[in-house]
């Protein structure tokens, strides 16, 4: 199993690297998770500069990606080289996006007639692309994610895990990086806004079968 989170220059830290951090309380010897970038180092928005771990075209290849949000995602949509360099498939790829992340998967049609979520400063850019965003931190239909607001990245890490490992999987992880004192609290907000969606999404999957 490969996660690629797409990480651009001027990342949000909160997006790409809390998904990495839950992603990675997985421990098997088949589950890798990467940043992907255009180049061989990125710098956030903040100045934090990160090594990538593997190109941005091995994306295509990954069992799931999540495309992270930060300051340049515009330039980054507008950008038709770099755009090309990105082939997802939800047919046989779990697909995330993060805030602003979702612009890039409304920009690559991988959005048509499907509502999103996005943060607050993305939300008009991504009405402009044609996507209904909705209120709220969390939606899913089928293989295609989307959250909205920089710690909503850890339910989009959850849903993932869960579409894969499992939901007990997914609510240990979420565990693990909750708040000492409201662990439990915590985890069953963060269940209560992505089971819905894994049950839709076990439904589709059964369905077209």
């Amino acid at each position: 199993m490969h996660i690629a989170i797409l990480t651009f220059e001027g990342y949000n830290e909160l997006d790409s690297l809390i998904a990495l951090g839950v992603l990675n309380r997985i421990r098997k010897p088949d589950w890798r998770v990467s940043i992907a970038s255009p180049g061989p180092r990125v710098r956030s928005m903040n100045g934090v500069v990160i090594e990538s771990h593997v190109a941005l075209e091995k994306a295509s290849s990954a069992d799931a990606v999540i495309v992270g949000s930060g300051r340049q995602t515009r330039e980054v949509v507008a950008d038709p080289e770099l755009m090309a360099r990105l082939r997802l498939d939800p047919s046989r790829q779990l697909l995330g996006a993060q805030c602003s992340g979702t612009l890039v998967l409304a920009k690559l049609g991988l959005l048509d007639g499907v509502s999103a979520c996005t943060d607050l400063v993305s939300k008009p850019w991504v009405q402009e692309a044609g996507v209904e965003v909705l209120d709220q931190p969390f939606f899913a239909k089928g293989n295609v994610a989307t959250a909205g607001g920089c710690l909503a990245s850890a339910y989009l890490a959850g849903w993932m895990i869960a579409r894969r490992e499992g939901v007990d999987a997914a609510r240990g992880a979420l565990h693990h990086v909750a708040p000492v004192g409201e662990k439990d609290e915590y985890v069953e907000r963060a269940m209560g806004n992505i089971g819905p969606y894994l049950v839709r999404s076990h439904q589709s999957t059964t369905s077209a079968a």
